[in-house]
């Protein structure tokens, strides 16, 4: 019975250390991504919030723009007789974009 004990307090041990060295790692990782979130902010030119609104207004303002692009290309393929596809494809554009 002893041996089995001290095989199971050996592994229990074995655990906690690994568990150790697991959680020494993720702290040091840790403060790794701390240290880079305080470089990236620092180089930010406004805070994360103003940026954030900015990038919020540039997007609204590029799908309003796109949205009268495709406007355009849809009169122009009614006035051509021809699907909308085939004048995106002439503009040099997928149907994705």
């Amino acid at each position: 019975m002893d041996q089995a004990k001290e095989t199971r307090s050996f592994r229990d041990q074995e655990r906690v250390d690994n568990l150790r060295a697991s959680i020494a790692s993720l702290e040091a990782k840790y403060a790794r991504l701390e240290a880079d979130l305080a470089s990236v902010t620092a180089q930010l030119k406004d805070d994360y919030n103003t940026t954030c609104v900015r990038y919020t207004q540039l997007l609204h303002e590029y799908n309003d723009i796109r949205d009268v692009g495709q406007g355009l290309m849809e009169l122009i393929a009614d006035a051509r007789g021809v699907r909308q596809v085939e004048v995106v494809r002439e503009f040099g554009f997928s149907e994705e974009d």
